[in-house]
């Protein structure tokens, strides 16, 4: 290759880690990743973070390739026509190619009173905040879990399992993800450890308040601690930086994952979306989303075209406590189906899952380390913009 070909991942989630790993095996290629933090968030163990069960963090040595360099800071601003991501510190960043992979987080809801007096556990920050309040609270205090989503389900039944006083207030229906027959073992395994479940139509929460929660039907229910995990969000920064982006903040792509905008622009995981070929937010589209978006770039690099995506959905894996789960699964175009695992054996199931997918990171840092030796290179590059120290650009 003619010079070297700079890519910037913004986003240290799973669609980020495995794009910046999939792109630092390649000789020609250098990979520079930005996130928030300084530690890879393993976000679905987060429900464990708040009992005390894991801490839901590995450092980024060990999941990401030591040829990638890491950025500690927050992405503000995309300038598409320059090439060039902003800082919160003060310094921008130059890129030949850009992997859009910012994630999600909790979403504010719109009701009374969530936003001051409510916890969220869809982010490290957030998780830590709930258990530190928690410990601060008496066991026999009651808990409210507003949702019933896998968060909210695997947070009611962790806390449950841990001797918390725990009422899950659903919504319409318990699981709503679920099959009609997955979702009474998860019943089963609620009412056991103690979850006081309500679903309905007016079981819809409609304040929060410092010491409990109103629902649409006009009970008040006593809440020392209200945990809300009904919805999620992606950060504004695709429109902050002009880019297109859907009625929830989504980047718009193609289905290359290439934004609308700017084929230089290429999105993984949560904070994408592709209106022709829709997915479910989840780290099982991210782990695929972030190989994707890598060999994107890669075929422009070669001067190929880029291949649409394709993705392959297993099912879902719930935790409910430490000795028990329920695993649903699916279809591979992600419809779940009757079929499903529970009781010891889906709690395995889970914690493999849990495993295997840390696990696929390591591996996909092991080969980005191996460049040099057994790493991969493009055939029939084309040539490229370099970015120099000083941030100008020259061609390669």
């Amino acid at each position: 290759m003619n010079g070297n070909v700079e890519v910037v991942v913004v986003g240290g989630g799973y669609g980020g880690v495995t794009a910046a790993n999939s792109l630092a095996r390649h000789d020609g290629v250098s990979v520079t990743l930005v996130n928030p933090r300084p530690d890879f968030v393993e976000r679905i163990r987060l429900h464990q973070l708040v009992t005390g069960s894991d801490d839901a963090v590995e450092g980024f040595g060990k999941v990401m390739g030591g040829n990638v360099r890491l950025v500690v800071d927050t992405a503000t601003r995309i300038d598409a026509a320059e090439r060039q991501v902003s800082l919160a510190g003060g310094g921008t960043v130059s890129y030949d190619y850009l992997v859009y992979a910012v994630g999600s987080g909790a979403s504010d809801p719109g009701v009374p009173g969530a936003v001051e007096f409510a916890h969220w556990v869809s982010d490290l920050e957030g998780a830590e905040r709930l258990r530190s309040t928690l410990a601060a609270t008496p066991a026999s205090a009651p808990v409210t879990v507003v949702g019933a989503g896998p968060t909210g389900l695997e947070t009611a039944a962790e806390l449950a399992e841990a001797g918390r006083k725990v009422t899950l207030v659903c919504g319409n229906v318990l699981g709503p993800s679920l099959h009609d027959r997955v979702r009474r073992p998860v019943a089963r395994r609620l009412a056991k450890v103690g979850v006081t479940v309500l679903e309905g139509p007016r079981a819809q929460v409609t304040e929060v308040t410092r010491d409990g929660v109103r629902l649409d039907d006009g009970r008040e229910l006593p809440s020392a601690v209200t945990i809300w995990t009904a919805g999620f969000r992606v950060p504004d920064l695709a429109t902050r930086s002009g880019l297109r982006t859907n009625a929830e903040g989504r980047l718009v792509a193609d289905t290359t994952l290439t934004s609308v905008d700017d084929e230089r622009i290429v999105a993984a995981g949560d904070a994408g979306v592709m209106p022709d070929h829709p997915f479910r937010m989840s780290c099982q589209a991210a782990v695929q989303l972030g190989p994707a978006a890598a060999d994107t770039i890669l075929r422009r690099i070669a001067g190929k075209k880029a291949a649409p995506v394709r993705m392959f959905f297993a099912g879902q894996c719930l935790s409910l406590g430490r000795d028990e789960g329920v695993t649903q699964f699916s279809y591979p175009n992600d419809k779940v189906n009757a079929l499903s695992i529970s009781g010891g054996l889906g709690a395995g199931v889970k914690e493999t899952a849990c495993r295997f997918t840390l696990n696929k990171l390591v591996s996909g840092a092991r080969k980005a380390n191996s460049r040099g030796s057994h790493g991969d290179r493009l055939e029939s590059p084309q040539s490229e913009n370099r970015t120099t120290p000083s941030g100008t650009r020259r061609s390669a």
